[in-house]
């Protein structure tokens, strides 16, 4: 019983925290003027982190696509730990070089 509360939980907690994502990243497309791609994020990386207070958080590590022309696809990635996004890569695109 336990173990599925934990994993019901664990699975809740990840739906939240992609939605957190989405978000952020539909934000940093729109803020730099790209479009993001396929409109999702994948997570790539799933680890245990402290945070500055020595909290023990899951860093999360997302993937998605943007595109700069349309024609295009550039490969970016956004790291969470918690709630919190720590990070947040975008390669250079043509109108930011």
């Amino acid at each position: 019983m336990l173990a599925t509360v934990a994993v019901a939980w664990f699975w809740l907690d990840s739906v939240h925290i992609r939605d957190i994502a989405m978000a952020a990243g539909r934000e940093t497309a729109q803020k730099y003027r790209l479009q993001l791609l396929d409109d999702t994020v994948a997570i790539s990386r799933l680890r245990f982190a402290r945070d500055e207070r020595g909290r023990l958080h899951l860093r999360r590590t997302y993937n998605f696509e943007v595109s700069d022309t349309g024609d295009n696809r550039l490969d970016c990635s956004m790291t969470l730990l918690g709630k919190q996004v720590e990070e947040i890569v975008i390669p250079p695109t043509r109108d930011f070089i």
